[in-house]
């Protein structure tokens, strides 16, 4: 059985990149393993390890047992695992790989200096307690709980702490550039005593 799920990894990995519109080339950047040996993952040819796991885990922002296939629990219910990704809390509020992704960061007042990136993709994020900074191309912002900022992750950004408190940010991210739909309620027109539109 569990050699039958290994051999299904390199699959899953191939079509989850495939789906994420990701090249070999980008993918390798991400992570830090060579375009080689993730080719050969994917073919079958190299074994999966947790080393080459994890940050493809990370890279695809998908719980590591789906990339391995693990097989589901009798339990229902929803196990957030947080983990650690450059210094910072992520949950993942989300469980399908694909599509848009749901994620309750933590950020520590030590994440202060930016290292600004660029990737695929939409973001979404807003802030549910303290001050977050981000840095937007040449914007230079610092947001409170209730606000929101969304961007096309193809301009160099940054997120993190304004270095007095922690924040947590609800961040809604999709990797094929998705962009969440937002409905509004129309306002009711007021009148005034007489009946008459103000």
């Amino acid at each position: 059985m569990i050699a039958a799920a290994l051999d299904q990894v390199g699959v899953r990995l191939k079509r989850l990149r495939m789906q994420r519109g990701v090249t070999l080339t980008s993918l390798a950047a991400a992570t830090g393993i060579s375009k080689s040996t993730l080719s050969r993952l994917e073919s079958g040819q190299r074994r999966p390890s947790l080393e080459l796991l994890l940050p493809l885990a990370q890279a695809y922002r998908v719980p590591l047992d789906e990339l391995v296939g693990a097989p589901e629990v009798g339990d229902p219910r929803i196990r957030l695992k947080p983990r650690n990704a450059n210094g910072r809390t992520v949950i993942p509020l989300t469980r399908q790989p694909g599509g848009m992704q749901a994620w309750k960061i933590v950020i520590p007042t030590s994440k202060i200096e930016p290292v600004l990136k660029t990737h695929e993709g939409y973001e979404w994020l807003y802030v549910l307690s303290g001050r977050m900074r981000l840095v937007l191309g040449d914007h230079d912002l610092v947001l409170g709980p209730g606000e929101v900022a969304e961007f096309d992750t193809h301009v160099p950004h940054w997120f993190g702490s304004t270095g007095d408190q922690q924040a947590e940010v609800l961040s809604v991210f999709g990797g094929q550039g998705e962009r969440m739909h937002v409905r509004a309620k129309a306002n009711k027109q007021r009148h005034d005593q007489h009946g008459r539109p103000v």
